[in-house]
């Protein structure tokens, strides 16, 4: 019961869907412009670098609202198994980013949610994602391909830091935690199936910070 809760929290943060209020505040529906798709690289390409920053950071933040409520609220009570019941917080942030049931289910891919969770988490998940997503990001301008092997790396490093004592959680926890983990990666995985064929045949379409045209 505590981890559906956990998710509920989650989900009702989720919920608040930056790109499409910010898009509504300028006059349109965010989903009829560009790739349809409610989330940071959309707004950036069809709104401008502002609106890039403002539902990157707001995206982000309403995981780590999510979590830090979590944490707040059970960590006297279930402070050995903390760190999953925040990941459940954050996956129910991630499902009410993707499928907001105001908006028919029809939202963003979560990515920048899983920014939020890599954020909030643990310290140490950080800097090796800020490394892996920006070398990617700055050699390539895929942001779908830096997303991909964020969430791969996020895997990685949980089995890597849990099995380490990091967590300080009892092995059942952390086979658990590492199931959700895994679990939020397919999901992210199949909501980029459409940008993974066009990786793979060269026609994604490129990002930059820039004016500089895209490809």
């Amino acid at each position: 019961m505590i981890r559906l809760v956990c998710l509920l929290i989650g989900y009702v943060c989720g919920c608040f869907q930056t790109s499409y209020i910010y898009g509504k505040l300028h006059g349109i529906d965010i989903r009829d412009y560009g790739s349809g798709n409610a989330g940071t690289t959309n707004s950036l390409r069809v709104l401008g670098k502002k609106a890039g920053i403002i539902v990157l950071l707001c995206d982000m933040l309403k995981t780590g609202i999510a979590m830090m409520l979590v944490r707040f609220l059970f960590r006297e009570r279930y402070g050995d198994v903390l760190y999953l019941l925040t990941i459940y917080a954050a996956a129910g942030a991630i499902l009410g980013h993707i499928f907001p049931f105001y908006l028919g289910f029809k939202g963003g891919k979560g990515i920048a949610c899983t920014a939020g969770l890599i954020i909030f988490f643990h310290p140490y998940l950080l800097l090796p994602q800020a490394v892996s997503f920006l070398t990617i990001f700055f050699t390539t301008h895929y942001v779908s391909l830096g997303s991909l092997v964020t969430e791969l790396l996020l895997i990685a490093e949980m089995v890597l830091f849990g099995q380490f004592g990091v967590f300080g959680m009892p092995q059942g926890a952390l086979n658990e935690l590492y199931i959700v983990t895994v679990l939020l990666a397919a999901l992210a995985f199949w909501g980029h199936r459409e940008n993974i064929k066009r990786l793979a045949h060269k026609e994604e379409r490129k990002t930059y910070l820039t004016k500089k045209s895209e490809q």
